[in-house]
Parts: C-alpha cells; structure tokens; sequence
C-alpha cells in the first residue's frame, strides 16, 4: 500500500554503473524513478550532437537501465513507477547544451508526441518530467511546445505523471512560471531544485524559499511542490543533511507532498550509499 506520498529519483545520467536493484525501495511509499535524460539531439563520435527538434532518444545509462531491468523492477516492486525526464543540462558529457530550439512549435510538437509516446510504449514507462535548462527560443514558444506536448501525451496515456524541475534563477523561471501559469492543469508535480541553493541554507532558509517557490507556481504548495536535495559532490550547494532537515520540518508544517533526489549515480558513488534515499523514504512513508 502506498499513502498517496512520494518519492523520486533521478537515475542514469552520470554513468556510474547504478542499477534499480541498487537502490532501497520503500514498500510504504510511491516511488518514481527518473530516467535522466531522453534529449532531442543526435550523438555522433565524430562531430558535435545535433538539435532533432523533438525526435527524442534515449540518453541516459541504457546499458544498465535496459527494458528488461525496468519491468523486472516494477514487477518487483507494486508501489514502483518509472517516468524519463527530456532535456537536462547537457547532451551526456560532450559539453553541449540540451538547448530547447523548436524549428516551429507545430512540427516540434508532433515530432515529440511521436518519439515519446514509443518510448513509452517500448519501455514501459509511466511518465513525462520536463527538465530543459537552455532556450534557444522566446518564452510562448517554450510555452506553448511544452504545454500542447504534455497535453497531447496526457491524452494518449491517461494515466501518465507529469512534473516540471525548474531552478532558482531569472532566465529559468522566466520560462517555467509560464508555462506553470498556462498549463499547471496538465503538470502534476514541480521537481523544484532546491539544491542550487547555497551550502548556508540552513532549516530557516529552505522554509522561506519554498514558501517563495510556492507562491511562483501557485496551487504548487502542499499538494504539488516537492523537496528536493542531491547527493554526491554537493561543495558550496545544500547538503543532504540539510535536505532532510528541511523535509522534516515542512512535513511538520503540513507542508510535505514529497521529496526527490538527484541522484542514484552519485549515492552509487558516494562514502555514504544509499542512506539518504532511505531516510528520505522513511520520512515520507511516516506522513
């Protein structure tokens, strides 16, 4: 039985080897992974990835997160759902930037409905998280690409997770916020990334940037607006330590929808493991 209380985490884009079977799963939580990252750029060994304008492709560690892997963890797992997430910061380690840059709104749309909704159906997959951090492109556009594909797939898979995973800065939320404002009736989650925040964010601090955040993505709070913290290489950023200390004072204030993670390649490398995915669980499992 799961409580209607979330957790997430990000899998698959550093490439260390993690597999879903390393991961501690919860039976008391919803738990979601996050494929990280199908992006609409070409890879090639010989020149610089190229834009495809919405033909999507698998990008993240797919010699370990197999087709196969995920049925046999969701079979493993009842409780256990599976989503990818389009764009991220860059196309895998090549320096480019995953750079959202539609030749038009109409054939970008079409081309991704199609790419994702076989990717979908070929992996098995139970949602959409939109993460592009680089626009090459004005705001509506953005907007309105987005908004139409998340409503297209939405209408396709009826029973398909949405989120978007905006950042504290003004380029970035001057693209999600309206696209929140436009089409928050076909986003479910906001993956907000409260780790970009600075290592002096302590209990106090975090409380304040999400309420701020809360009222950027208004009906966000409470229901929609996830915590979020990162482990690994966390120097001059949020702590993990810090993450869930703020998780535990939001879930006192009532204030506690979820928490995601980014990300299990780091934990799979970390000193420490898996151990904040399990007490970020346990916090959660205890609402």
């Amino acid at each position: 039985m799961t409580n209607g209380y979330l957790f997430r985490e990000y899998i698959g884009a550093q490439f260390t080897g993690v597999r879903f079977t390393d991961v501690p799963v919860n039976t008391g939580v919803s738990f979601h992974f996050i494929l990280a990252f199908a992006i609409d750029y070409l890879a090639s060994q010989q020149s610089k990835p190229t834009p495809t304008n919405g033909v999507f492709r698998p990008f993240w560690d797919t010699g370990n997160l197999t087709p196969a892997a995920m049925a046999a963890t969701k079979a493993a797992h009842p409780n256990l759902s599976i989503m990818v997430s389009l764009g991220g910061d860059t196309v895998q380690n090549t320096g480019v930037n995953a750079t959202y840059a539609p030749t038009s709104v109409d054939s970008w749309v079409a081309n991704a409905v199609s790419s994702l909704s076989t990717m979908i159906t070929q992996y098995g997959l139970d949602g959409v998280d939109v993460d592009y951090e680089h626009f090459g492109t004005d705001v509506d556009t953005f907007v309105e690409g987005i908004g139409r594909l998340l409503t297209q797939l939405k209408a396709r898979f009826p029973n398909i997770r949405t989120s978007i995973a905006p950042y504290e800065h003004p380029v970035n939320q001057k693209y999600y916020q309206p696209l929140w404002r436009k089409y928050s009736g076909v986003i479910d989650y906001v993956n907000f990334q409260f780790y970009g925040y600075g290592a002096n964010t302590n209990v106090e601090y975090y409380m304040q940037f999400y309420n701020e955040q809360a009222r950027n993505y208004p009906g966000s709070g409470g229901s929609k607006l996830l915590a979020s913290f990162k482990t690994g290489d966390v120097t001059g950023l949020l702590s993990p330590d810090q993450g869930i200390s703020a998780a535990k004072e939001l879930q006192r204030q009532g204030k506690l929808p979820g928490i995601f993670i980014f990300s299990a390649d780091s934990s799979k490398k970390s000193p420490y493991g898996f151990k904040y995915e399990t007490q970020a669980q346990q916090i959660v499992a205890n609402h």
